[in-house]
């Protein structure tokens, strides 16, 4: 429903208000909290984001330019809809809040060049939260157009510091296969610089001097337009930048063609006093709409796979079936199976696993390489994913033997040639009724609502570099400490952690990467990391050489979440969070800051009577579970050393 309220016009908001004939314009958050001004003064069409009152997105340029005209300069106000009230209600299973109800207050902006008009730039503010995108209109008998770049800036004030992790180079890394949104983040430095020198990628986070905290990203792209990144310029100003033009092996255009009329994505700025309406944003689904109807309903849950552990040598018939033996043990619902299964296993001896799966009510997951002709990885299956009659006849095949899902990795970067295959693949599979995860990939733009068969994305420096790395591994707690103010925000997380070895070898023998977190910090990641598929970096042989509580933990925890509250932290040293599972809450934390964190956590109403249990460490992380009485107020004391964690869970 929506209801309808006249326009108003704000004046003498911004710095470069007062030029003859400028129009500005206010539209605020139905809180009144969250405002954002539009004005054309000089020809230079600019926003800015405030939050009560203070500088947030200080005055940032608007604007693009397209094969059919500059549209960066000489821009005016022709005139503008009346403000709408939407009030809208939706449920999702699969992000960090499973109903949402949707308050905004929209708005959209003829702009014209000449007096002629050539986009209506439309905005919608929320609480905390601002989304606009551009819907470029056409131009006499042209009905279509190649957005060659953008002007949209994001000015930051001075002082604010980042958090933000870097843009790879194109065709670099493993195999020729970067970008994939895979590397370390830079926490609390300067303005002013850009990455590698290719810009930062999405979501990007700024702190606000004592003011709070500004999260940046896009959402709503589907098959139909370019994903972009943050460029980084002289003193506070960040500008949108399209994919580069060495991405995709060099092949297809850096741009978005589209038809007119036509949208570009929604750019989204959060803001917040605290991190609490970063972390709990729920902007990147409000704004897009479901593409098409789910074929089936599908099933999420909980897995492990072989590969994180033991690596290729054991993608064969024997270590699957032992797996699927595991997950049937831990009550899980999926084995992954890795790559290199086509050859390693075969066509027919996955059908007989999968067979057996099933008689164990185990399904799996199969990788797939993404490649056709944009990287140089060897692992098979290749050249499927990429083609249209191969990759349908596979999910024909997949959907006959009750494959549940795949994982689909190596992807080329973020042209729009490659943002359609993530569209193609998605589109195909849920003809076939299969679940995706993709690997190797870009962020997830609001795919969970748009694609109900749209799992989880990787697009982080996840599990895989534990096992690579001993430098990963002893970062860990501090990376653990950045996702969920970072790139869990904005969309599910495929992380594949929550090791319970002690070193990421078969057997847990005294070799390669060792783990340098505590047992309790495995489990706290487990409820951190949202994502509605886990496949847990678990073995068989944790059975009998974990903590029994923490199998029995693991065996229960959930992997979809009714609500999210943000209660402490600060990125790169600690966080803790609570979700909600039903009617039950998991409050949950870790710690990288070399001094133990010591905080009171208070317990809401429905979990002061309720039966509780308490995972924790020691300060030489030995972890524990004991009971959890609250006082009468609610509230528990924790201490939680370095590289460990804690967990307040219902009692088992």
């Amino acid at each position: 429903m929506k209801t309808i309220f006249s326009s108003v016009i704000c004046m003498s908001l911004l710095s470069f208000a007062g030029v003859a004939n400028a129009s500005e314009y206010l539209l605020a958050s139905p809180d009144g909290r969250t405002q954002v001004c539009i004005a054309d003064a000089g020809g230079a069409l600019k926003y800015s984001v405030k939050l009560d009152g203070k500088d947030f997105i200080m005055p940032s340029p608007l604007g693009m330019l397209t094969n059919i005209g500059d549209y960066r300069s000489g821009l005016s106000i022709l005139g503008t809809t009346v403000k709408e009230s939407v009030d809208e209600s939706y449920s999702l299973p699969n992000i960090k809040r499973s109903k949402v109800d949707y308050k905004a207050n929209a708005q959209s902006f003829k702009v014209g060049k000449d007096g002629q008009p050539v986009f209506d730039v439309e905005f919608e503010v929320s609480d905390n939260n601002v989304a606009f995108r551009y819907r470029l209109l056409p131009q006499k008998e042209t009905l279509c157009c190649v957005v060659e770049e953008e002007s949209t800036g994001f000015d930051m004030p001075e002082g604010t510091t980042t958090f933000l992790c870097p843009q790879s180079g194109p065709m670099g890394g493993f195999a020729r296969t970067a970008p994939s949104y895979e590397t370390n983040y830079t926490l609390d430095d300067t303005m002013g610089k850009n990455g590698w020198g290719n810009g930062y990628s999405f979501p990007c986070l700024f702190r606000n001097g004592d003011n709070g905290w500004t999260l940046i990203s896009e959402t709503g792209i589907a098959g139909d337009y370019v994903a972009s990144h943050l460029t980084g310029k002289d003193g506070g100003e960040y500008q949108i930048a399209y994919a580069q033009p060495g991405e995709q092996n060099g092949f297809g255009s850096t741009g978005a063609a589209i038809a007119l009329p036509g949208y570009t994505p929604w750019r989204t700025v959060t803001v917040g006093e605290t991190l609490a309406p970063i972390v709990e944003t729920t902007v990147p689904f409000d704004v897009v709409e479901p593409l098409y109807e789910a074929s089936r309903p599908y099933k999420y849950g909980k897995g492990v796979w072989s590969w994180i552990i033991k690596m290729d040598p054991s993608c064969n018939f024997d270590e699957q079936k032992r797996y699927v033996d595991f997950a049937a043990d831990m009550g899980y619902e999926t084995v992954l199976v890795d790559a290199l299964w086509d050859t390693q296993i075969g066509y027919e001896g996955i059908e007989r696993l999968a067979q057996y799966a099933k008689s164990k009510g185990v399904a799996l997951y199969l990788w797939y390489n993404s490649n056709g002709s944009w990287n140089d990885a060897p692992q098979g299956p290749r050249g499927i994913m990429s083609d249209i009659v191969k990759r349908r006849k596979a999910m024909k095949w997949m959907q006959e033997n009750g494959v549940r899902g795949i994982k689909v990795d190596f992807f080329g970067g973020d042209k729009q040639e490659t943002m359609r295959l993530y569209h193609d693949i998605l589109s195909d599979a849920n003809d076939y009724g299969i679940l995706v995860i993709f690997h190797g990939c870009t962020l997830p733009r609001g795919w969970e609502r748009m694609y109900p068969n749209f799992a989880a994305s990787e697009a982080v420096l996840a599990s895989e570099n534990l096992h690579f790395s001993q430098g990963m591994c002893d970062a860990e707690a501090q990376n653990a400490s950045i996702h969920p103010y970072v790139r869990n925000t904005v969309g599910s997380m495929d992380f594949g952690g929550s090791a319970l070895n002690k070193y990421y070898s078969s057997n847990n023998e005294a070799k390669g990467s060792k783990r340098m977190t505590s047992d309790v910090f495995a489990l706290a990641t487990a409820v951190l990391f949202q994502s509605p598929v886990q496949h847990f970096a678990l073995a068989p042989n944790n059975l009998t050489d974990a903590p029994s509580w923490a199998i029995d933990f693991m065996k229960n925890v959930p992997t979809t979440w009714d609500d999210v509250r943000f209660i402490d932290g600060y990125p790169g040293k600690y966080v803790v969070l609570a979700r909600r599972h039903g009617n039950d809450w998991y409050y949950a934390g870790v710690s990288a800051d070399k001094t133990p964190v010591k905080l009171t956590v208070e317990l809401p109403e429905e979990m002061r009577g309720a039966s509780l249990s308490l995972y924790s460490d020691n300060k030489d992380l030995v972890g524990s579970k004991t009971d959890c009485k609250p006082d009468k107020k609610g509230k528990v004391k924790i201490t939680i050393p370095a590289n460990g964690g804690f967990v307040i869970a219902p009692k088992q």
